[in-house]
């Protein structure tokens, strides 16, 4: 994983991810259009910092949702 300023947000096409709060209040985005990179930015932020993950690394970080390693607390 590593931040990344050269992601221009504005100009892409994002998606809210499927493991995102459908309330509105802990929600990420992830763009699908970059082969071999997940950009992740915080939907309430949209000019804010994008993470980028490598696909392998997203597929661990997915992985570890899944197996309830990360609880957000």
């Amino acid at each position: 994983m590593k931040r990344s300023k050269g992601i221009d947000p504005s100009s892409a096409t994002w998606r809210k991810s499927s493991y995102s709060n459908h309330e509105g209040g802990e929600c990420i985005e992830v763009r699908d259009d970059l082969p071999g990179l997940v950009p992740v930015r915080d939907s309430k932020d949209p000019y804010g910092p994008v993470i980028v993950f490598s696909g392998t690394g997203w597929a661990s970080f997915i992985a570890s949702v899944k197996g309830g390693e990360l609880t957000g607390h």
